[in-house]
């Protein structure tokens, strides 16, 4: 009788720790489908406001009346109001020409309002942030752009010196050579649909294609992924003008780097070079910051899926030893 109470006290104490096993394995499963398909809702929208490069002017401006700081805050307000219905707009704010403040702001031509709304409005705590002056101290910063992967902001007060387009502002190039011997024509073709797409839209054949028009313009030709954008202010035959300086500075600057972004006060250019094949039409080139996500998220399901293999063996051990012992008992 004993023995039999205690085999019987044996098999509770197996049924509970197989329930408890397959308990813990569903939550398991549930915690792993969640966070393998988060990162996919998140990143795109975070790597969009990922810093690029920030131009802050030496030049502070004296506002001890609060007149400047107070244009400028009003501007970033109508800036961002603004980034939630276009890509693209140029305000002045206040009504006196010695002290008004002129503003732009533009999202990448591939984003939506919602997008283009996050980014824009990520960037005037920024600039308060990295070039300062923003009236606090009682000066202003006479002129700042904040430029971001989806985005750019960019001020200056009244009267301010004004620059070339086509003047260089940054320029990031690959650590890396295509080691391609067809690279560079590839690429010539690749800048030639860019600077022709931006004007009109229109795709090319010859294994490439693409959209713009309204100077935008992503596309691709074989293994080399463009994409060219000009400031709205431009008319078509200048930002063509414009995305070609870009590309002839791409060349100069960049080499036979298999990447490069050029950032040009009126517009901006870069390509990708892809071994194995190109990204799709519209996708722009994956980041560092977005590329560390995916490792970061592959290694820890990695450790996780080892883990989880072999709390899965135990459990089947257990499941495995409970069956024996039902055996047993069915015999008596």
């Amino acid at each position: 009788m004993q023995k039999l109470l205690k085999d019987f006290q044996h098999q509770e104490k197996q049924n509970l720790e197989i329930s408890l096993c397959f308990s813990i394995m569903k939550l398991i499963y549930q915690f792993f489908i969640f966070w393998f398909f988060l990162p996919f809702f998140v990143i795109s929208g975070d790597d969009n406001k990922n810093l690029i490069f920030k131009g802050c002017a030496n030049q502070k401006f004296p506002d001890p009346t609060g007149v400047f700081s107070q244009n400028l805050k009003n501007l970033f307000t109508s800036l961002v109001s603004q980034s939630a219905q276009s890509s693209y707009a140029s305000i002045t704010s206040g009504t006196d020409n010695t002290t008004a403040v002129i503003g732009v702001f533009q999202c990448r031509g591939d984003l939506h309002n919602a997008e283009c709304y996050d980014c824009v409005s990520e960037i005037p705590k920024l600039v308060s942030k990295l070039c300062g002056g923003g009236g606090d101290d009682g000066n202003v910063v006479v002129a700042a752009r904040v430029q971001l992967a989806g985005c750019y902001l960019r001020y200056e007060i009244s009267g301010f010196r004004q620059t070339s387009g086509t003047e260089m502002l940054f320029r990031i190039c690959g650590k890396k050579d295509s080691n391609d011997p067809g690279f560079v024509g590839k690429r010539e073709t690749a800048f030639g649909m860019a600077e022709n797409g931006v004007k009109s839209g229109s795709s090319s054949g010859g294994g490439g294609g693409g959209g713009g028009g309204g100077g935008f313009y992503a596309g691709q030709y074989e293994s080399v992924y463009v994409l060219g954008q000009c400031e709205g202010s431009l008319g078509n035959s200048d930002c063509g003008e414009c995305v070609k300086d870009g590309f002839e500075k791409a060349k100069s600057e960049c080499g036979d780097s298999n990447s490069g972004q050029v950032y040009l006060l009126k517009c901006f250019v870069s390509y990708s070079y892809y071994s194995h094949g190109v990204v799709p039409n519209n996708i722009e080139p994956i980041s560092g910051g977005e590329k560390r996500q995916h490792t970061e998220r592959t290694i820890a399901l990695a450790v996780g899926g080892v883990f989880v293999l072999g709390f899965v063996i135990v459990c089947l051990l257990v499941l495995r030893s409970a069956m024996k012992k039902k055996s047993k008992y069915d015999a008596y």
